[in-house]
C-alpha cells in the first residue's frame, strides 16, 4: 500500500496534523538525535522526507474523496470507493499514480507507460533463527545464495550471488500514526479490516507472519525488538547500544541475475563484539522491522564485483554460536553443516540494516 496513502488515512484518524510543530517529523528526529551520522540506503529509500518538508499543509474531505495540498502546487488526490483505492500525487504530468484493488498494488510512474506489479510471496524470514526452512525456500528463495561459511571471507574469493533490489516498497510511516494502529496478532483482523486486506489473502498471511515473528520469543542469548517506526527503531538500537551509532546497508548499484561475484578487497570489520544491533525489514503495509542483538556476531563490509563488472558494497554478518538456531534453518540445509559446528555467515540483503557504536 502507498505510503503517502497511508499516512493521510492514518492521520485522518488520529487527528494528526503533518506540519505541527509538536512532534519530529522521522528524518528530523534522526538528524536530531544523530547529526553525525549517515543514514545508510536502506533507510533513505523508504523515508520520503519530501511529504514532511516544511510547507503549509491543508486537508479538505469532500464526496470526492480526500484532497492534500502540501503546499508546492501538486497536492495528492485520493479517491476511496468500491473498486478499491486510487492515489495520484505530484505536480501536474509528475504524477505517480497508485492503484490498490484485487490483484494487488500497480504503480504507475512518471515517463512509464506500462504499471509495475509488485508482488511478495509468504514465508518466514530467512534471518529469524527459530524457523525451519520450506522446501520452497530452499527452490525459490533467492536468499539462500547469501549463505557462506566465514572461511570464504577473502579476498578473490567467487561466490554465486543473486542481489535484487527489495520488492518490499514499505516506508515508514511517523511514530505518532504507527502509535495508533495495534501490532498484535489479537489486533490484526481490525488492522485487516483498516486497510482492506481480505482474510485468507496473501497480504493477510504476510501480515500476520510478520506479528507472529515478532510476538515469538528469542532464541537464548538474543534480545529482540519489532521497530514500526524509524524513531523507535533509532531508539531501541540507542538502548542497547549507546548514542553514538552508525549503520550501514547492503548498497547495489543495478540488478542483475545470478552471477559470479568476486570479493575485490579484504573485508572491513565495523564495530567490535559484542556492539551490533542488526535489523531485517518484514512484510507489513507499512515499514516494520526485526531489530535483535546478539553476543557472537561479526559484521563487516565487502566490496564484490560481478562477471559483468556490477559492483556491490555488501554488508556481511558472521554468527559464531548456532547452537541455539533451529536444526533445520535454511543456512544449515545450504551449507551442509550442523548447530554450533562452524561460524555461519550470510551477505545482507538491500533493505536490512546493521548498526553499531561509534
Amino acid at each position: 500500500m502507498e505510503f503517502k496513502l497511508l499516512l493521510i488515512l492514518n492521520l485522518l484518524a488520529v487527528g494528526v496534523v503533518c506540519a505541527s510543530e509538536a512532534a519530529l517529523s522521522p528524518d528530523k528526529y534522526w538528524n536530531a538525535k544523530l547529526p553525525n551520522t549517515p543514514m545508510p540506503q536502506a533507510i533513505r529509500e523508504i523515508l520520503h522526507s519530501d511529504l514532511f518538508e516544511d510547507k503549509s499543509t491543508s486537508v479538505v474531505v469532500g464526496g470526492g474523496g480526500v484532497g492534500v495540498n502540501t503546499g508546492d502546487g501538486g497536492g495528492t488526490q485520493v479517491g476511496v470507493g468500491k473498486g478499491g483505492v486510487g492515489v495520484s500525487t505530484g505536480k501536474p504530468g509528475r504524477r505517480t499514480n497508485v492503484g490498490v484493488g484485487k490483484g494487488g498494488v500497480v504503480v504507475t510512474a512518471p515517463g512509464k507507460r506500462k504499471p509495475v506489479y509488485v508482488g511478495v510471496k509468504p514465508g518466514y524470514s530467512p534471518f529469524v533463527y527459530y524457523y525451519a526452512a520450506s522446501e520452497t525456500q530452499l527452490q525459490d528463495d533467492p536468499n539462500v545464495a547469501l549463505f557462506f561459511q566465514e572461511k570464504d571471507l577473502v579476498k578473490g574469493k567467487a561466490m554465486t550471488l543473486h542481489f535484487t533490489k527489495s520488492a518490499n516498497l514499505a516506508a515508514f510511516l511517523p511514530r505518532q500514526a504507527a502509535a495508533s494502529i495495534p501490532f498484535s496478532l489479537r489486533g490484526l483482523p481490525g488492522v485487516m479490516d483498516y486497510f482492506s486486506v481480505k482474510p485468507g489473502s496473501v497480504e493477510a498471511r504476510l501480515m500476520g507472519a510478520t506479528i507472529e515473528e515478532c510476538e515469538a520469543p528469542g532464541v537464548k542469548g538474543e534480545d529482540k525488538y519489532c521497530a514500526t517506526s524509524l524513531e523507535s527503531m533509532v531508539d531501541y538500537v540507542e538502548s542497547k547500544l549507546g548514542r553514538s551509532l552508525k549503520a550501514v546497508s547492503t548498497e547495489i548499484k543495478k540488478e542483475t541475475l545470478a552471477q559470479k561475484y568476486t570479493i575485490e578487497e579484504d573485508s572491513k570489520k565495523v564495530g567490535r563484539q559484542p556492539n551490533y544491533v542488526v535489523c531485517h525489514k518484514l512484510d507489513y503495509p507499512y515499514a516494520v522491522f526485526y531489530c535483535h542483538k546478539t553476543a557472537s556476531t561479526r559484521a563487516s563490509v565487502v566490496s564484490l564485483k560481478g562477471e559483468d563488472g556490477s559492483e556491490v558494497k555488501a554488508v556481511a554478518v558472521c554468527h559464531e554460536d548456532t547452537s541455539q538456531w533451529n536444526p533445520k534453518h535454511l543456512a544449515f540445509q545450504v551449507l551442509g553443516v550442523k548447530p554450533g559446528s562452524v561460524p555461519v555467515c550470510h551477505f545482507l540483503p538491500q533493505d536490512h540494516i546493521v548498526w553499531y557504536g561509534n
